[in-house]
C-alpha cells in the first residue's frame, strides 16, 4: 500500500510541476507530461518500478480519448471520411511504410525485417496529436479532420497488421532468439475467446463481439441510465460510464482486435444518444489523468543508457524518421488538395512514431521478426518522435501558421457546426418553447435537462435533448459553450440559475446570455450575477392579462396597447434604477436601503406614470 501511495505521489507532483510550466512556456501539455517523466525517471529507476506494466495500465487513457472522439461522430459523419479513411489513411500507411522498407534494406536489413519496421513506424500517435489539436483548437480545421482521418485508418489497419506480420519471422531469428518462446508462454496465460478455435471460428467470434458492442450500444445504454438516474447520485453515472467504456476494452481485447478501436466504435454508436454530453463530462477527466500518466511513462521508458550509447545514430534515425514521414504526407497533402496552412499542419502533427509501436515491436520480437537488439534501439526513436512531437507543433504554431492566417481563419470558420453554437438549459415549459421557435427559424441548439421524464416526454416530439446537470462546468464544456455564442437558460430553479449564470459570466465573459427570472427578487440577483438579459417567466403573460383587463373596461385595444407599453418602459426603468440596492440573498421586505430607494422613485416617477396613463384615455381613437 505504501509503494503504491509512494508511486502515485511521485507521478502527481511530477505532472502538477511540470505542465504548469511547460503550458505557461507555450510548449503544451504533451510535453510537460514526456518531461516530467524523463526527469522521474531516475528515481523510478531507483525505486525498481516496472514501467512497463504502468504504461499498459496507463493505455486506458488512449482508449477513453478514442471513446470521447467517437462520441462527436455519428455513422453519417463517419461515412463522410470514407474518402480520407481510404486513400489518405491506406495511402499513408503503405507509402511510409514502403519508404522506410527502402531505405532498411539500403542499411542491409533483411527484406521482412525491413518491411516490418516500416508498418511499425508508419503509424502516427493518436494521444499526442488528438490531445494537442483539441488543446489548441485546431480539430475542426481541414488538417485536423485529416490528420483525425488517419489516426482512425491506422487503429483500423493495426488489426491486419498483426495477423501480418508473424507471416514475416525469419528461420534464424526462429532459431536463436529463445526468449521469444518465453513471450509467447507469458502470453498463453491471459484469457482469450478465441484461442485455440479455427480461422472461420475465430472470425464469427469477433463478428459477435462487434455486433455485441453496436446492439448494446443502440438497445442498452438509454434503459440503463434512465434506470440508475432514480437515484439522482452523480457517482452512479461515472460508474456506468467507466462500465461501458472498460467493457468494450475487455470484450476487444478478449477476441484479439484493438481495444482503442472497439472504444471509438461504441463512442460512434453512442454518438446519437440524448446522454452523450453526460458520458463525455464523466469520462474526459479520468482520459485526462491516464493520458498523463502514459505520456509520463513514454519519458521514464527511454533507456538512457543505449541512448549515450548510440546517441548520434539513434538521433539520426529519429530526425529522418519526421523527415521522412512529413514529406510523405506532404505530398499526400498535395494530391488530396489539402491547403494553405492545412496541409502543414497535416504533415508535421503525424510525422512521429505513435504508442501502438510499443506494442508492435515487442510483438515482432515474440514473434522472431525483430532482433531485440534492433528493437531496442527503434524503442528509442520512437519515444523520441514522440518527445520531439510538441516541437513541430511549436514551429508549425509560430512560423507556418501566421503565414497562412487567413486561410486558417477561413477553413476553421467553414468547419464549426451550428449546433454548437447555441445551448439551451433546461426544456421545460420555456425551453422547449424556444428550442421549437429556433429550430423554426432555422438555427441549432443543444438542448440540456436533468429530467428523465421531459427527456423521454419530448423525444417522442422529435425534440433534440441531452441529458444531465446543465450547471456542471464540465458537462458545459462537453456540450461546446467554448463555441457557443448563445447561451439560454430556462432551468426551473433560480439557484440553479443564479449559480449558472454566475460561472459563465466569470468563464465565458464574452457569450451572450439570456436568463429565466422566476420574480423581481430573481432579477435583481441575475443583475448583481452579470447577466443583461434577464426574462421574467409570467411578466408578459401578466401584460397581456392587463390589456384584456383594460379592453374589458371598455377601452380600445390600441389605447390599452399604448398603456401597456408605457407601463413596461416605466418597470424597466423602475428595475435598474434601484438594482444597485439590492442584496442577494436578502428579501426585499427585510432589505431596509432597498425599501427607501423604490419609494423614494415611485414617489417621483407614479405622477409621471399616471398622468401618462390619463392622457392616452383622453386621445382621440382613429
Amino acid at each position: 500500500m505504501t509503494d503504491t501511495l509512494l508511486l502515485a505521489f511521485i507521478f502527481l507532483v511530477a505532472g502538477v510541476i511540470s505542465v504548469p510550466i511547460a503550458s505557461r512556456l507555450g510548449l503544451g501539455s504533451v510535453l510537460g507530461y514526456l518531461l516530467a517523466g524523463v526527469i522521474i525517471s531516475p528515481i523510478l529507476t531507483l525505486l525498481e518500478v516496472d514501467i512497463t506494466s504502468i504504461q499498459h495500465f496507463a493505455e486506458l487513457g488512449v482508449v477513453m480519448m478514442l471513446f470521447l472522439v467517437g462520441l462527436e461522430l455519428n455513422p453519417k459523419k463517419l461515412w463522410a471520411l470514407k474518402s480520407k479513411l481510404i486513400g489518405l489513411g491506406g495511402g499513408q500507411v503503405m507509402l511510409t511504410a514502403l519508404l522506410i522498407m527502402g531505405l532498411g534494406m539500403l542499411l542491409d536489413q533483411e527484406w521482412r525485417t525491413s518491411l516490418a519496421i516500416g508498418l511499425v513506424l508508419a503509424l502516427s500517435s493518436t494521444a499526442i496529436v488528438i490531445q494537442t489539436l483539441t488543446e489548441k483548437g485546431l480539430m475542426k480545421s481541414d488538417g485536423g479532420q485529416s490528420s483525425f482521418a488517419v489516426l482512425l485508418a491506422q487503429d483500423i489497419i493495426v488489426i491486419p497488421m498483426l495477423a501480418f506480420i508473424p507471416l514475416l519471422a525469419t528461420p534464424e531469428l526462429i532459431e536463436s532468439l529463445s526468449h521469444a518462446a518465453d513471450i509467447s508462454q507469458a502470453d498463453g496465460h491471459s484469457v482469450s475467446l478465441v484461442e485455440g478455435l479455427e480461422s472461420w471460428q475465430t472470425a464469427l467470434v469477433t463478428v459477435g463481439a462487434i455486433a455485441t458492442v453496436v446492439l448494446g450500444g443502440s438497445f442498452l445504454v438509454t434503459p440503463i441510465f434512465r434506470f440508475i438516474s432514480v437515484a439522482e447520485l452523480r457517482e452512479l453515472f461515472t460508474a456506468t460510464a467507466l462500465m461501458f467504456v472498460i467493457g468494450t476494452t475487455l470484450l476487444m481485447s478478449l477476441v484479439g482486435l484493438s481495444p482503442a478501436l472497439g472504444a471509438f466504435l461504441a463512442g460512434v454508436v453512442l454518438a446519437n444518444s440524448p446522454y452523450r454530453h453526460e458520458l463525455e463530462s464523466d469520462i474526459a477527466p479520468f482520459k485526462g489523468l491516464l493520458l498523463g500518466l502514459f505520456f509520463m511513462t513514454v519519458g521514464a521508458g527511454i533507456n538512457f543508457t543505449l541512448l549515450f550509447n548510440h546517441v548520434l545514430s539513434i538521433l539520426g534515425l529519429t530526425i529522418g524518421l519526421i523527415l521522412l514521414k512529413t514529406t510523405a504526407l506532404f505530398i499526400l497533402g498535395r494530391m488530396f488538395k489539402i491547403r494553405g496552412s492545412n496541409k502543414w499542419l497535416f504533415a508535421l502533427s503525424l510525422a512521429q512514431a505513435g504508442e501502438f509501436g510499443f506494442v508492435l515491436l515487442s510483438f515482432t520480437v515474440s514473434n522472431a521478426v525483430i532482433s531485440q537488439e534492433v528493437a531496442d534501439i527503434l524503442l528509442l526513436v520512437v519515444a523520441l518522435s514522440m518527445l520531439l512531437t510538441p516541437i513541430l507543433f511549436i514551429i508549425y504554431d509560430r512560423i507556418i501558421a501566421p503565414r497562412y492566417a487567413a486561410d486558417r481563419t477561413a477553413g476553421a470558420s467553414d468547419d464549426i457546426p451550428d449546433d454548437n453554437k447555441i445551448i439551451i438549459a433546461g426544456s421545460g415549459r420555456m425551453g422547449s418553447t424556444i428550442d421549437s421557435l429556433l429550430r423554426l427559424a432555422g438555427y441549432h441548439s443543444t438542448v440540456i435537462d436533468f429530467s428523465v421524464k421531459r427527456l423521454r416526454a419530448l423525444e417522442r416530439f422529435g425534440v433534440n435533448n441531452y441529458f444531465g446537470d446543465a450547471t456542471r462546468p464540465d458537462l458545459l464544456k462537453a456540450a461546446g459553450i467554448d463555441e457557443a455564442s448563445l447561451l439560454i437558460i430556462a432551468i426551473d430553479n433560480p439557484e440553479q440559475i443564479t449559480k449558472l449564470v454566475k460561472y459563465v459570466k466569470e468563464h465565458h465573459p464574452e457569450l451572450h446570455v439570456i436568463a429565466r427570472a422566476f420574480d423581481n427578487n430573481h432579477v435583481y440577483d441575475l443583475w448583481a450575477s452579470g447577466c443583461r438579459d434577464i426574462i421574467r417567466e409570467n411578466y408578459d403573460s401578466s401584460l397581456r392579462m392587463g390589456r384584456s383587463a383594460f379592453e374589458a373596461l371598455g377601452i380600445s385595444h390600441h389605447k390599452a396597447e399604448q398603456m401597456i407599453d408605457v407601463f413596461n418602459q416605466h418597470d424597466k426603468v423602475s428595475m435598474v434604477e434601484v438594482a444597485d440596492a439590492h442584496q442577494i440573498g436578502v428579501p426585499f421586505h427585510e432589505n431596509n436601503k432597498f425599501i427607501a430607494r423604490l419609494k423614494q422613485y415611485l414617489e417621483e416617477k407614479n405622477p409621471q406614470l399616471q398622468k401618462a396613463m390619463k392622457d392616452i384615455q383622453a386621445q382621440v381613437d382613429d
